[in-house]
């Protein structure tokens, strides 16, 4: 089982010191006065919430967010998913959501624009030779952890979501191995499971750039047709990606959403 402290994105061994200092860092600020009023009730930050808690304020402090938005038509994906969903599940014992289409369609986006999986250390920029992209999950007690999927962008649909299911629920009973949170140069996470459109994430250090996804819902949209445009009902969904102003300008991210929109519209995914 995890050890508390490692069950959250700060929990990464070249973070620690960082977050320490960003935390005495916090202290030294002048912070307004806060009085309870008679009926509140005060609780305490239970350990694994202050860490990340400390390694949230320390993102923000480190990196200069800016984020990026695009809409995505997902009707064919969406008309995909269901007509495979009954036979995945007989074949591989375990459901098919959308959630291993966005990572893999991130994995491939990733390769096509390296300096997005990258990190900053001083004056270098790390550019990383695995796409290892995390997952943010939501856990039982509300705190937060990030099982991170290795090599993402050598593994087939099937393949990423037999990770992404196994490395859910193992989340979700603490029994995730140290190594399967750490080591992440990228990150997802996925507001749609909510019903929420869209969110501005911060970045998971020292990483430089993370991807939210939002609700799926049916919307009417314009098509272009050879007998000119019409209205129709599609599946859109709402992306967006907060990045690093130090070392990704606003070009690389337009670039790389438009990319995952290209391969989300216009490639069916491959099962195997």
């Amino acid at each position: 089982n995890l050890k508390p402290e490692a069950a959250t994105p700060g929990s990464v061994t070249r973070d620690t010191s960082e977050i320490r200092r960003g935390s005495e860092e916090m202290t030294d600020l002048p912070h307004p006065e806060r009085k309870s009023s008679p009926g509140d009730e005060i609780i305490e930050m239970d350990r694994v919430r202050k860490i990340i808690a400390e390694h949230m304020v320390m993102s923000k402090r480190t990196s200069p967010h800016v984020t990026s938005f695009i809409d995505v038509d997902m009707t064919r994906i969406v008309s995909w998913r269901n007509s495979i969903k009954d036979r995945f599940l007989e074949k591989e014992g375990q459901k098919i959501t959308l959630t291993p289409v966005f990572i893999d369609a991130a994995a491939r986006t990733l390769v096509d624009f390296p300096m997005v999986n990258i990190s900053v250390d001083g004056t270098k920029i790390i550019k990383r030779n695995n796409i290892n992209i995390g997952m943010a999950t939501a856990l039982p007690d509300g705190n937060l952890i990030v099982p991170v999927i290795k090599n993402a962008n050598e593994k087939s649909i099937t393949g990423l979501a037999k990770a992404v299911n196994d490395l859910a629920e193992r989340a979700r009973k603490n029994k995730l191995k140290p190594d399967e949170i750490t080591e992440g140069t990228f990150t997802v996470t996925n507001y749609g499971t909510y019903n929420n459109l869209a969110g501005t994430p911060i970045i998971n250090q020292p990483q430089c750039a993370i991807l939210g996804i939002g609700a799926v819902r049916k919307m009417p949209a314009v098509l272009e047709t050879p007998d000119g445009d019409v209205i129709a009902i599609r599946h859109i969904v709402i992306l967006s990606l907060s990045y690093d102003h130090r070392v990704i300008d606003g070009a690389l991210a337009g670039k790389f959403l438009n990319r995952i929109k290209e391969i989300l519209e216009n490639r069916l995914p491959d099962l195997y």
